[in-house]
């Protein structure tokens, strides 16, 4: 049975009459890279300083590694603002001093400086006045200050918000190579449901302060439904089209689309039989093809309604 790594009950938050999180039950296991998903406003960010001890809750709990309080504070790194730093300071320097607020001795610092910067990429800039970094290279000094101790949970709230595609792309590299190598378990936010797909291998949907879905995004993918296909066909006469598809209300009708052609959409038909039936009828056929599910695809049947 695998580990938690943090195990969240009962959480509640409230800002005047506005409940911003509701009954918050998640766990996320030892080695997951876990991601937390929702519309703006949902409650994510709220719901990531609660568990942090950042902001108080007003009820519920919270377990990080079967520690409570400060205890489990000190198994967590985190990100969950937009990262500042003394510009004027090298990235060293700042980490230095991230350091000293962590506690970490003197005589160790200037190891764990290195060690992290190594660990993100930076070792080569160090001494370059955090001024002067990309914001891509801000990112990542910000992950370095929060692999500092080092951690066994890693708290990331939009990591790749306003990156290029360059530095998205090193952010999600990181992530997945903390997670293999390092054994971190990581909890991140973020609207971008591709990359979240990418990188995580179980997420959790909050809508209106509310969990709506946790799950394996393997799972979540796959479905419950039975399996969609899409046939894409020519442009027959559309009654005889309609006479072939009447009485068969797995099968929807869409289009024209390119060059005229039409589309149907099939659920849970023996796809060799509607084949034959259309070509038997002189349907001219173009393609059958597996509709894929994708995360947006989940997201959007779990959030649909939530205010935006």
């Amino acid at each position: 049975m695998s580990t938690l790594a943090l195990v969240v009950r009962g959480l509640n938050r409230r800002f005047g009459s506005r409940e911003a999180v509701r009954e918050l039950n998640l766990s996320v296991r030892q080695g997951d890279v876990y991601g937390f998903l929702g519309p703006n406003g949902a409650g994510k960010t709220t719901a990531m300083r609660c568990i942090l001890e950042l902001i108080q809750r007003d009820s519920g709990t919270v377990q990080i590694f079967g520690d409570t309080g400060r205890a489990a504070r000190r198994h967590v790194g985190a990100i969950v603002e937009a990262p500042s730093f003394h510009g004027w300071l090298s990235g060293r320097a700042n980490l230095q001093l991230a350091c000293a607020y962590a506690g970490i001795s003197r005589a160790k610092a200037g190891a764990e400086t290195d060690r992290v910067l190594e660990r993100v990429g930076l070792l080569h800039r160090g001494k370059d006045r955090a001024s002067t970094y990309s914001h891509g290279m801000k990112q990542r000094l910000a992950i370095a200050r929060a692999l500092l101790g080092p951690p066994r949970l890693l708290m990331l709230d939009e990591p790749t918000n306003g990156l290029d595609p360059q530095g998205m792309r090193e952010v999600r590299e990181l992530v997945r190579s903390l997670a293999l190598h390092d054994q971190i378990t990581v909890f991140l936010s973020s609207h971008l449901l591709s990359e979240v797909q990418a990188i995580c291998n179980r997420v959790g949907i909050l809508s209106q302060g509310e969990l709506r879905v946790e799950g394996d995004v393997s799972t979540l993918l796959a479905g419950e439904a039975s399996p969609t296909h899409v046939v894409e066909i020519g442009t027959p006469e559309p009654t005889l089209l309609e006479q072939h598809i009447s009485g068969w209300p797995e099968i929807t009708l869409e289009g024209p689309g390119r060059e005229g052609r039409r589309r149907l959409r099939v659920q849970g038909l023996e796809i060799p039989q509607l084949v034959q039936r259309l070509v038997e009828a002189g349907v001219p056929l173009q393609s059958v093809v597996p509709e894929q599910r994708n995360l947006e695809d989940v997201f959007l049947e779990v959030t649909s309604g939530s205010p935006r």
